[in-house]
């Protein structure tokens, strides 16, 4: 049982909002599993290696949609959104930087102040400074944080991460598997959190690879879909 998320998605961040304050149990027991959109060198090494990733351009239309939606949600939750403005994002920066803290195990700690940094503080964390803050709030070193999308092994994870996304079959995020029931958005989420208590053992899922991460195919708007 498992849960796609993206740094980069207004949904994924009320999804896991809505993980963390109204189903904590589910949320300490499923594996969490990133989404990033890759970069050249990202998606040049993932097609050698046989996967690949699906872009749709979000029409203006949507994106005032969006605004709007995201903003309701949002209120319903008592949350105020800070909308970051993304300059030549790469998102490499803070998704590679999270295989950082997850191997020193503040994975999840650094996942929530990346939410807020985005989503609360309107921060840029395709920036490295914005990391490099990010760490010594979570006493990580700086400089492993900023490194990450420069480090080659790091790199290699993420593209392992991508490729077990395609596998996957993900087209959006948040998204959530449990044995071979999928749910998309963050609507689906309850009847997610119902699937979990009922999995049938032989669906069972193999062991996941370390860090494995997820991937959308619909990218109609910052996340995916919602």
């Amino acid at each position: 049982m498992h849960w796609y998320f993206s740094l980069r998605s207004p949904y994924s961040w009320l999804a896991h909002h809505d993980l963390l304050h109204r189903y904590p149990e589910t949320a300490a027991r499923v594996e969490w599993r990133m989404f990033f959109e890759p970069d050249d060198q990202s998606l040049t090494a993932l097609r050698s290696a046989r996967g690949d990733f699906p872009y749709v351009a979000m029409s203006r239309a949507k994106h005032f949609y969006i605004l709007q939606d995201v903003r309701r949600l949002a209120a319903d939750r008592g949350l105020e959104v800070a909308w970051p403005i993304d300059r030549q994002p790469r998102w490499e920066v803070p998704h590679l930087a999270y295989l950082v803290a997850a191997d020193a195990g503040r994975g999840r700690e650094f996942i929530d102040a990346v939410y807020r940094a985005r989503w609360q503080q309107g921060r840029d964390i395709c920036d490295p400074a914005t990391m490099a803050s990010l760490a010594a709030d979570l006493s990580l070193d700086p400089k492993m944080l900023t490194g990450a999308a420069e480090d080659p092994e790091r790199r290699a994870a993420g593209v392992r991460a991508l490729l077990a996304v395609h596998r996957d079959g993900v087209f959006g995020v948040p998204f959530f598997v449990a044995g071979r029931e999928k749910f998309w958005g963050i609507d689906r989420l309850p009847a997610f959190v119902a699937a979990t208590a009922v999995v049938p053992s032989d669906v069972a899922e193999p062991p996941a690879e370390p860090h494995r991460a997820s991937m959308g195919a619909d990218q109609g708007h910052a996340g995916g879909c919602g």
